[in-house]
């Protein structure tokens, strides 16, 4: 299963691409979608929609998994993330890839161990999971490939009945 991690964003957006196989995954590509600074959030959406049509068609993700907004302090810059979350999520619809959503928390839990992880052990376990030589760069995209191991862990988990179980391969009549 190709899965497409996204860290949203308005100015930077991670994007991380891996190839999952039960208990393996490994990295494919990574890297960043940027805004310019300075243009009207209008024109950062545009283009953040167009660079994710893109990526989509390019990469054909089977699915596509995006972190979840946390506010923190600075409500405002809050706003326009989840604006750029929003155009992401509708980009994957219209491309016809189904989207999941994760919490920091559960990223952090998946990859690391700990809900409770910092950024540091987070890109450390991302690295050592996905056997990469340094931590990748930048921090956005490995974000990203993180989002992407979480999701990997769920979805290729025995307990995910909905992919698992098919109830038309077992006849009860």
């Amino acid at each position: 299963m190709r899965i497409l991690g996204i860290d949203p964003g308005v100015a930077t957006i991670g994007f991380g691409l891996v190839e999952a196989e039960r208990a393996s995954v490994r990295p494919l590509r990574y890297g960043v979608i940027t805004t310019p600074a300075g243009l009207r959030l209008s024109n950062r959406l545009y283009q953040i929609s167009q660079d994710m049509s893109e990526l989509l068609a390019l990469f054909k993700p089977d699915e596509v998994a995006v972190e979840e907004l946390f506010f923190s302090k600075n409500i405002t810059t809050g706003i326009a993330v989840a604006h750029g979350r929003g155009v992401i999520l509708l980009e994957a619809e219209r491309a016809g890839v189904p989207a999941y959503e994760y919490t920091p928390m559960q990223v952090k839990q998946a990859v690391a161990g700990y809900g409770g992880a910092d950024k540091r052990q987070v890109m450390l376990m991302t690295q050592r999971l996905l056997k990469m030589k340094e931590i990748p760069r930048p921090d956005d995209a490995a974000d990203a490939l993180a989002i992407a191991i979480c999701h990997s862990r769920s979805a290729t988990s025995l307990l995910n009945t909905e992919r698992v179980f098919d109830p038309r391969r077992y006849d009860t009549r």
